[in-house]
């Protein structure tokens, strides 16, 4: 057997304590929530005894402690498959036909799902269901760019670099859109937005014995969304809208504009001198969150620079947007088109324009150094045209994939889960659960892959009103408690 395509030949990486007592942590939940759920049997089998049989027990949602449990043995079913030799591994081997051929499949099965937007705002421009979808579909694409190893050809890297800075993209839009609306910048939401971000990655930190940064693209956009965040609540504050008028004040949009700036300013400061930005992010305490098991800093600076702007790119849209709305320069309060005849085309062609460009561009880059430093200028270019395209006919703006929305909705859990139960070996390799039948090992690995996503993710919502309550006192009560927690195993690591 060739060592790199099985793990019959490797050690297994040994158990640490930390691994250990995670694990037994969730071992006297499991515990619990059999104890709690006897108790309940008994005390229903009682009822009936009594004649009480026929009253109707209100429905129970899930407990803190029977969403651990499960959460355990979804993380023991991860740590067989990747932190053991249980199961074997694969090498990637990447073609032509293995990337494009699944992606055409994930295209027809998405058009074939398509549905009328039930929202009450659905002919919206970037409604609800439409980023869902947009995520949704972009999440899909990566899996499958990550499965075949398709990053070895440059275009395609480069294309799935764009979507990836969509993703940042929809962050920047959503919440300042979000903010505007509400004028929401208190820490319940602040912590709320960052425990769903991050609950899942460090449960696999603990359980997997993988540093945060192994999961880049989560500590990007929780990095992004902390700064944007900070930014929105410094003063002068963006004043929720009226119930009755719905409008902004004008000084509202120079509040913004200012803020925007502001954004540029400590991105282009960090950006100007790497040793600058690598002493303020190897500071103490929060160094370990950025750097790698090497303690090594230069991956998040590579990661950083690549979508540098592409945050502040959606803030500029979504300010666009509004101002549109507010002088009446679209119209996307029905299901007739955004702009008259004349403006679609010329906008249609503007869409082709920009997406054209940024093809163009990946096929004459000839090295990935150059194409990501060039990147981070040109990102919104496909970015706007792919909204444009989607938005502009008001028969496609108020219809969306059902199927990509609801990948959309466990775009986290997908990708910090496939590291370990689809991929393997740190993702350089493939799961083997079925050997000598790839099509069907894929098969199988997928379906357990997307539903243990799914199911943490619903686990993820079970815990978060216990772990961030209404009350911002209790939320830092919470967060001492988390912090009185994390040190004692950082200073363990050597992280703090």
């Amino acid at each position: 057997m060739n060592f790199n395509d099985g793990s019959c030949c490797a050690q297994p990486e040994p158990c640490t304590q930390i691994q250990a007592l995670t694990f037994a942590l969730f071992l006297l939940c499991a515990v619990l929530a059999v104890m709690r759920a006897v108790w309940r049997w008994s005390q229903k089998f009682k009822h009936q005894l009594n004649g009480y049989s026929l009253v109707k027990q209100p429905p129970t949602t899930t407990s803190p402690i029977t969403a651990l449990a499960k959460l355990g043995m979804i993380m023991l079913y991860f740590y067989l498959c990747d932190r053991t030799n249980f199961f074997m591994k694969e090498n990637k081997y990447y073609s032509e036909w293995s990337f494009w051929l699944p992606v055409g499949y994930v295209v027809a099965l998405g058009l074939f799902f398509t549905d009328e937007s039930r929202s009450s705002s659905h002919s919206r421009v970037l409604h609800r269901e439409q980023t869902n979808e947009w995520k949704g579909w972009m999440q899909l694409v990566i899996l499958v760019y990550q499965v075949t190893g398709a990053s070895k050809v440059l275009p395609i890297y480069m294309l799935v670099r764009a979507l990836q800075s969509s993703y940042l993209f929809l962050t920047g839009y959503g919440h300042l859109y979000y903010t505007w609306k509400t004028g929401d910048v208190g820490l319940v939401r602040y912590f709320r937005v960052i425990f769903r971000l991050n609950f899942f990655t460090v449960v696999l930190c603990l359980t997997m014995n993988r540093p945060y940064q192994f999961y880049s693209f989560i500590p990007l956009v929780s990095f992004w969304y902390t700064l944007m965040f900070a930014l929105f609540a410094l003063p002068p504050y963006i004043a929720p809208l009226s119930s009755h008028t719905q409008e902004s004040k004008p000084y509202q949009y120079l509040i913004m504009a200012l803020k925007v700036m502001g954004l540029l300013i400590i991105v282009t400061v960090l950006y100007m001198s790497e040793v600058f930005f690598q002493k303020v992010f190897v500071t103490r305490p929060w160094k370990a969150l950025f750097v790698n098991a090497d303690d090594d800093i230069h991956q998040w600076w590579l990661e950083w620079k690549q979508d540098r702007y592409t945050i502040a790119y959606g803030i500029i849209f979504g300010v666009a947007y509004l101002l549109a709305q507010r002088y009446s320069l679209l119209d996307d309060n029905n299901h007739s088109n955004l702009f008259s005849r004349g403006g679609s085309l010329c906008a249609t062609l503007l869409a082709f324009i920009g997406i054209g460009s940024y093809v163009t561009f990946t096929f004459l880059c000839t090295n990935a150094f150059d194409c990501n430093e060039i990147h981070s200028y040109v990102s919104f270019l496909p970015v706007y045209g792919y909204i444009l395209l989607r938005n502009i006919s008001g028969a496609l703006r108020t219809r969306h994939s059902s199927l990509f929305a609801w990948f959309g909705n466990i775009t986290l859990e997908l990708f910090a889960s496939q590291s370990h139960t689809w991929l393997a070996a740190d993702t350089h390799g493939v799961l083997v659960l079925v050997p000598a039948a790839p099509v069907l090992n894929l098969i199988v690995t997928s379906y357990i892959f997307v539903f243990a996503a799914h199911e943490v993710h619903q686990l993820t919502a079970a815990i978060l009103p216990y772990a961030v309550p209404d009350d911002w006192r209790l939320v830092l009560r919470n967060f001492a408690i988390f912090l009185a927690i994390l040190v004692p195993i950082g200073i363990h690591d050597g992280m703090f």
